[in-house]
């Protein structure tokens, strides 16, 4: 074997061994750049799904925030309601006291009164009930500030029945609530 064909060989095996390394070499390359590809792909959905997943619980809360204020709104909307109700009803009072019926009304307080606390009573009411309630027979106290009807307390004042007009809107505020929201509806 001569050199130049000891030379030739090693040339060669030199050009075989640098083909078999550059075609590691990109077998490599097109590997690292499918797990790359692989792995970017994985972190964008990874990052998609994220994103998806906050979206959907920023507008569940946008949504429930919404809900929330729309009944604040409707609940601001029946008290309103609620209020010009009892105002009205309040003015339809004052109208009230100005008729024959009223008297009557009173008639019957005063009954309820003495049933329910003595039959001497002292009566208290509105400036304007006073003659009324005098006629009666009973003794009327002091003046009070009211839409109409009296407050009774046996002789002794240590008992006391509340039927003022306010009073009885108050303590059957839920009642006329109820008539009134099924009136509405």
């Amino acid at each position: 074997m001569s050199i130049e064909t000891f030379l030739l060989e090693i040339e060669n095996r030199k050009k075989r061994d640098l083909e078999n390394l550059n075609k590691e070499l990109g077998e490599k390359r097109i590997a690292i750049q499918n797990q790359r590809d692989t792995q970017i792909k994985e972190i964008q959905e990874r990052f998609a799904n994220e994103a998806k997943l906050k979206s959907e619980r920023e507008f569940a809360r946008m949504i429930e925030a919404a809900k929330l204020q729309a009944k604040k709104i409707l609940f601001d909307a029946i008290n309103a309601n609620m209020d010009s109700a009892f105002n009205v009803i309040k003015q339809e009072i004052k109208k009230y006291t100005k008729t024959p019926q009223y008297k009557k009304t009173l008639e019957t307080m005063v009954k309820t009164s003495k049933k329910k606390l003595d039959q001497k009573i002292t009566i208290h009411c509105r400036e304007e009930d006073r003659t009324v309630l005098k006629e009666m027979g009973v003794t009327v106290g002091s003046s009070i500030q009211t839409l109409g009807g009296i407050v009774a307390e046996n002789k002794d004042g240590t008992k006391e029945l509340d039927l003022t007009f306010e009073e009885l809107l108050r303590t059957h505020e839920d009642q006329v609530k109820d008539f009134l929201t099924e009136k509405t509806s």
